[in-house]
């Protein structure tokens, strides 16, 4: 049942403020073992990347590993990517509000410039979370390879999650009449998103090798352009 289990025996709070510290020990711990895992799994891919290498690059042994995620590396990568675009999506969704904020909605002379300010930001993160956008990478690579109940885990918590707040922001600014969705937020949020980040990614592989950031800016305000070319409202 494992130690946590013994927690509930004893008789008053001394009982319980001795069984505390070992309890955020091993959530440390756990926390360190995916850190490390991430940037194995982001290098070496998952099919590739073995528990050996993860437990010396965590700085403990396989058996700790197991004794954590018994499931071995299908719950351990799953744990990973959880773990990581939780993070990635809370900062996306952070510049949104920022840099969109419905309470107070940009007038209509702004919205390019608020726009390119978000998907600048966005693009960014490709560099600040470079472990993970490398699984990313690897992940549509292998998709094959990789347990289905994880790809869903991972859209869950990030893509989807991400999507679903972009399509409502295109939606309300589509009621305030700053864009035309023309009937579809959903769609006009995978075209932004396309159309601000799919070339960057692509020549950059993902991060891996950077573009300069004049090019980048280039490529970002383009298809910001673009985006409000094909969306843009026509009052």
């Amino acid at each position: 049942m494992g130690d946590e289990a013994m927690t509930g025996t004893g008789s008053g709070p001394r009982d319980r403020t001795r069984t505390a510290q070992p309890r955020r020990g091993r959530a440390d711990k756990a926390t360190a073992i995916v850190q490390a895992a991430c940037q194995v799994f982001g290098r070496d891919g998952y099919s590739r990347a073995g528990i050996d290498a993860i437990a010396a690059q965590a700085g403990v042994s396989t058996r700790t590993i197991y004794n954590h995620f018994p499931g071995g590396k299908a719950e351990l990568f799953r744990s990973v990517m959880r773990w990581s675009s939780e993070r990635v999506r809370d900062e996306q969704l952070a510049q949104l509000r920022r840099y969109l904020d419905l309470e107070r909605p940009p007038h209509p002379a702004d919205l390019e410039r608020d726009l390119l300010a978000l998907a600048r930001a966005w693009v960014g993160l490709m560099t600040d979370f470079r472990d993970h956008f490398a699984l990313v990478r690897h992940i549509y690579a292998e998709a094959g390879h990789i347990p289905a109940d994880v790809l869903d885990a991972w859209q869950e918590t990030g893509p989807r999650a991400v999507g679903g707040e972009v399509t409502s922001t295109m939606a309300a600014l589509d009621e305030l009449g700053l864009i035309d969705v023309h009937g579809d937020p959903a769609q006009a949020t995978v075209h932004f998103m396309a159309l601000i980040s799919a070339e960057i990614t692509q020549r950059s592989y993902w991060g891996v090798s950077p573009l300069p950031q004049e090019e980048a800016d280039r490529l970002t305000a383009a298809g910001v352009r673009v985006f409000l070319r094909a969306y843009g409202s026509a009052g």
